[in-house]
């Protein structure tokens, strides 16, 4: 089976930790390698993570704030030093464009990885999509502008055995049915809407940085995993609003009404806090399925 798992790399907020760095986190999904605002020391993550920089082909920057992007420069860099063949596509907000290209050219060196710029504005909705995935962009609620991220695997659709037996349908014939969608048998046509099951697709969402607000609800639709940013405790909501970032209740009930499916991964957290677990606590109460990962934590990406 193929891997799907999401990498903690880094899940402070604005100033790292002893235990904790800049943010950074990797998807990786059937042979993709999805990376989301990388902070400063995020090559060097990968490296802890037992990880390779060249599995990335796809970076998403949800605003440049530093500890969201300073770690751009050395990935790009990296990937060039390993002499990565395949583009890499880099989604921003264009209001940032300044800023993206300072770090993509902020020393010298020998670019030879492809970079493929897409930067995003306006209401957002889908930026990017193969024979694969879907990728949407919504925006969100903060001091900048800033933009959350959701991949949707396209559905499918799986064989029932049963119903290719009633129609008589083995070998050849099956592979004839994928390729052009139906078969002609001696009882007739049979379309795979006859013999076939539908499959969703999974659906992974990335809402950083933000007060609750549309966006953050468009992006954890359905989401088998809804990674959201809880900076703060509820006993610090204050700070939360005044600072535009979420407490772990608010991106519990963000999961919620957003109608998430599985599970809700929680990072981005202050430095005041030694301890995550009042903040599984706190989202507990709200959503069901509550982890706050710690720097590395692997967690596989549920399947439908």
């Amino acid at each position: 089976m193929s891997l799907r798992e999401f990498v903690a790399l880094g899940t402070s907020s604005q100033v790292p930790t002893r235990y904790r760095n800049h943010n950074g986190y990797l998807l990786r999904w059937d042979g993709k390698g999805f990376l989301f605002d990388p902070g400063e020391g995020t090559q060097r993550q990968f490296i802890m993570a037992e990880v390779a920089v060249p599995e990335v082909s796809r970076i998403f920057v949800t605003h440049f704030h530093g500890d969201h992007a300073l770690g751009l420069a050395g990935i790009v860099q990296r990937l060039s030093l390993d002499r990565v063949r395949h583009p890499v596509q880099i989604f921003y907000p264009k209001s940032g464009e300044k800023f993206y290209r300072r770090l993509v050219s902020s020393t010298i060196y020998h670019r030879t990885v492809d970079l493929v710029p897409v930067p995003i504005e306006g209401p957002g909705g889908v930026v990017a999509e193969d024979e694969t995935f879907i990728i949407e962009a919504h925006p969100l609620k903060h001091s900048v502008d800033t933009y959350g991220y959701r991949i949707k695997e396209r559905d499918g659709y799986r064989f029932e055995k049963d119903l290719l037996e009633e129609k008589g349908l083995q070998g050849p014939a099956i592979g004839k049915l994928q390729r052009d969608g139906q078969v002609e048998t001696e009882d007739g046509i049979v379309s795979l809407a006859d013999v076939t099951t539908a499959k969703r697709g999974a659906a992974f969402a990335f809402v950083m940085d933000t007060r609750p607000c549309p966006g953050a609800l468009k992006l954890v639709r359905d989401a088998d995993m809804a990674v959201i940013e809880s900076t703060y405790l509820e006993c610090h909501k204050d700070l939360a609003r005044d600072h535009k970032h979420l407490t772990a209740k608010e991106a519990a009930t963000i999961a919620k009404e957003g109608g998430a499916r599985g599970k809700l991964v929680l990072t981005h957290f202050s430095q005041r806090y030694g301890s995550t677990r009042p903040f599984v606590e706190e989202a507990s109460t709200i959503f069901p399925d509550v982890v706050a990962v710690r720097d590395l934590d692997r967690i596989p990406l549920p399947r439908p």
